[in-house]
Parts: structure tokens; C-alpha cells; sequence
């Protein structure tokens, strides 16, 4: 069935002040690096314009309402300390939404094995009434709903590697027994969230920090005792990847130090899971990754792993 990635020029035109880390470049290293020949099979479409309804399902309206009206016509408006909104920034968070939900509903009916979405801005910040950390939606969480709502999954798992804590996606899904968040994260870092000891009220949030200076080796310990075993448990209908790789060596945000090698590592032990209990299906979504070269050998180690599929 083969892996689809979806992505779209609309990406390209979310500003940020100069020398921001979240910039338009970050789509275009991922784009070069996939018009290698190893990546001819790659399946790939432009990501469709999300609806307001999918986003309702995580977001209230009037929050929705909130940063459309916010947009601006021209220059840059601020949201938050990190977060700004330029005039093509509206319809990147719609696309991202859109991408999101195109994906699950590729994998969810067996069109294609699995999919990566290369969006921005990212999402996992985004709490349910509140912009923050380079997000305005919650693309995670908005998937899966979408997954539980249109194609009847009962259980959906969400697995973060960005080097930091998707505090958004855990405030979410806090009282939900129906999708469990799991995270690897550097901490102290932003946002200061995601010790070990919040697990949610139904003992669905697992987060496994890493210390500064961590790498491949105390990362994969942490998937092997903390995660990995909790996902067997859980037995999801559909595996979606908050795909950060700000964990990389690289990285100016973050001091993990993992390389290419850990990434695709930790894709294919998702791929097992995913393999095991939903057959295959995962969607994976793009978070954080900073350093251009970094993010780009890191999301091809990636993508090459879900398309052995």
C-alpha cells in the first residue's frame, strides 16, 4: 500500500519574526531531501484544507474564533511570547488540520499503510483554549478524534519525541481513558511540564523525561521500560506519531544528542506495535526540528522506515 506524504506550499507562507527557529526553510530542507531517488515510491499529495468542525472537537469556538480574527491582513501579529500569526498563517494551521485528518483517513480505510505529514506550524503545545510554544491547533489530538469519530477507533495512542513536552496534547487528553499519551522528553526545558509523576486521571499519560546530554542509549531504555510496554497494554486502534526531531544532536532548542539511527529506531519499534494490534496503521505528524540539516537527515531516517512497511 505504500507510505503518503503530505505537504503543501501553504506552509511556506506562515511567517515568523527573523531568525525565529520555526521558519518556512524547515519544509524545504524536508522537501530537498525527499527528491532523492530512494524516496521515488514515496506516495505524495498537497494536504486539503481542514474543517472547523475537526477542530471543534479539541478547540471551543471561541477560540477557533479567537485566531481568525487575529490573523492579520499584513505584518506580523504576537499570540503569545513565541507565537506570531502573519497573513498566510490562517490557512498553514488549516492545512495542517487538514493534513492530519487526510492521513487518518488514508490509513484508517487501508488506502495506504501509513503517512507522514510535513506541516507547520506544529501543534503539540496548542492546549485546548490556548496558543503557545510555535502552536495554534492541536494536530494530534484533532487526528485522533477524528480517528474515534469517522472511523470508529476505540483506542488511539499518541507517541512524542520532540525534545520537548507536549504539554498540550497531555492537557487534552488528561481525563481520557480512551487515548493514551506517551512522551520522551528533555527535562528542565519548556514548557516544564511532563515529570513521570503526571499520569493522568485515568493512568493514561506516560512520560518518560531525559536529562540533558541524554542519548541513544538512555532514549531507547526509556521507550523499552516506560512506553513501549505500556502501548502493548493499551492495544490501539491507530498509532499517531508526534514527530519532533529537535531531540537530534543538532538541535539549538534542546541537549539530547540522538542521531538519525534513534529516530528510525523508534519508528520501527511503533511500526510493531501499530503491526500488532491495528494492523500497521499509524499516522505520524511533524513537530519541532531546528537545525535544517538536522531536521532534514532525521525526517528521511524516518520516512525511510515507514516505507518499509
Amino acid at each position: 500500500m505504500g507510505t503518503l506524504y503530505l505537504h503543501h506550499s501553504a506552509y511556506l507562507d506562515h511567517l515568523t519574526p527573523v531568525g525565529h527557529p520555526e521558519r518556512p526553510d524547515r519544509i524545504r530542507a524536508i522537501d530537498r531531501i525527499l527528491e532523492h531517488e530512494r524516496f521515488q515510491t514515496l506516495q505524495r499529495d498537497m494536504a486539503p484544507m481542514g474543517r472547523i468542525a475537526d477542530i471543534a472537537r479539541v478547540h471551543p469556538s471561541s477560540y477557533i474564533d479567537m485566531l481568525h480574527n487575529a490573523a492579520p491582513t499584513d505584518g506580523l501579529v504576537r499570540i503569545d511570547a513565541d507565537t506570531t500569526m502573519s497573513p498566510g498563517s490562517w490557512e498553514a494551521a488549516m492545512r495542517g488540520v487538514g493534513s492530519a485528518c487526510r492521513a487518518v483517513d488514508e490509513v484508517m480505510e487501508g488506502k495506504v499503510a501509513n503517512a507522514f505529514c510535513a506541516s507547520r506550524p506544529p501543534g503539540h503545545h496548542a492546549e485546548t483554549a490556548r496558543a503557545m510554544g510555535f502552536c495554534f491547533f492541536n494536530n494530534a489530538a484533532i487526528a485522533a478524534r477524528h480517528a474515534q469519530e469517522t472511523h470508529g477507533a476505540e483506542r488511539v495512542a499518541i507517541i512524542d519525541f520532540d525534545v520537548h513536552h507536549g504539554n498540550g496534547t497531555q492537557d487534552i487528553f488528561w481525563n481520557d481513558p480512551s487515548v493514551m499519551y506517551c512522551s520522551t522528553h528533555q527535562m528542565p526545558l519548556y514548557p516544564g511540564s511532563g515529570a513521570a509523576s503526571e499520569r493522568g486521571e485515568a493512568d493514561t499519560i506516560v512520560n518518560a523525561p531525559l536529562a540533558a546530554g541524554d542519548g541513544g542509549e538512555e532514549f531507547r531504555e526509556a521507550m523499552e521500560v516506560a512506553i513501549l510496554p505500556r502501548l502493548e497494554t493499551f492495544q490501539p486502534d491507530l498509532v499517531i506519531i508526534s514527530a519532533g526531531f529537535d531531540a537530534h544532536q543538532r538541535d539549538p532548542l534542546g541537549g539530547l544528542n540522538l542521531v538519525e539511527a534513534d529516530f528510525a529506531w523508534a519508528t520501527l519499534r511503533l511500526m510493531d506495535i501499530a503491526d500488532r494490534h491495528c494492523g500497521g496503521k499509524l499516522v505520524s505528524l511533524l513537530e519541532g526540528g531546528y537545525d535544517l540539516e538536522g531536521l532534514a537527515r532525521s525526517a528521511a531516517a524516518h520516512i525511510m522506515t515507514l516505507m518499509k512497511a
